[in-house]
């Protein structure tokens, strides 16, 4: 049987290789889980079970696999020491899954602290729009690789919107284009189809605008969908390769 474990830190860095000289590929944020496939004295090679993604991460202390009961739903959550606002210990990102232990006035429990109860949903609950919270990442900064309120990269804003609502979705673009079978035109392009480029990926708010993690204003922005096709074209030399409906 399979030995799965589970990230209990924030976000952890995973890289290319066993450096961190080599690329950030992608991270996992609190409750990500994965399994070993090489171990040495200060790296450790896993597969991520949500994406299957491989990579190094540090090798530190990582439990043994947590089933989660409940996921964040705003872009970043305080945690607590206590069951009340006075001492914050830590902040986890939207998406993170935690398994709730105990509960009292408004608060949840779980391995790290104490978070309000509103800032989390049940594990199964589904968003009738999968991308209804999208704005919440606006002006977040880019970074590749990343895929918190840290800093996020354009293929990681569509596959964390995803994830919340239990949906597969590989992590990198040129495998997300892949993925969604069902073909759209620019003409007929509506809200929440995503736009795909050569490495890069955005996501429809209405027939005019997108919403994207866009390296070269080092954020999440919104912008109009038809100069945001001039502008790749123009900067990039790129064309849209894909539109897709979820």
């Amino acid at each position: 049987m399979t030995k799965f474990f589970t990230n209990t830190y924030p976000v952890i860095n995973l890289y290319k290789k066993s450096s961190v000289k080599s690329e950030l590929v992608t991270q996992m944020i609190y409750g990500d889980s994965f399994r070993i496939l090489k171990k040495t004295y200060k790296w450790l090679k896993i597969k991520i079970k949500e994406d299957n993604y491989i990579g190094f991460v540090h090798n530190k202390y990582y439990k043994t696999y947590i089933k989660p009961t409940h996921k964040i739903n705003i872009l970043k959550a305080k945690v607590y020491k206590s069951p009340n606002k006075r001492k914050k210990i830590n902040i986890i990102s939207y998406g993170s899954k935690i398994r709730v232990i105990a509960k009292k006035s408004k608060f949840l429990k779980f391995e790290k602290g104490w978070i309000d109860q509103n800032e989390a949903k049940l594990i199964s609950f589904k968003e009738k729009n999968p991308f209804k919270k999208i704005h919440i990442f606006k002006n977040i900064k880019y970074k590749w690789g990343g895929k918190s309120f840290r800093g996020i990269d354009c293929s990681a804003l569509v596959q964390v919107f995803l994830n919340f609502n239990n949906r597969y979705c590989p992590r990198d673009a040129k495998d997300q284009v892949r993925f969604f079978k069902k073909n759209v035109k620019l003409k007929s392009i509506k809200k929440n189809d995503i736009i795909f480029w050569k490495g890069h990926v955005a996501i429809a708010l209405s027939k005019n605008k997108l919403i994207h993690a866009y390296g070269p204003m080092k954020k999440t922005v919104i912008m109009r969908i038809d100069q945001t096709i001039k502008r790749i074209q123009k900067t990039a030399n790129l064309k849209v390769i894909g539109i897709k409906r979820i």
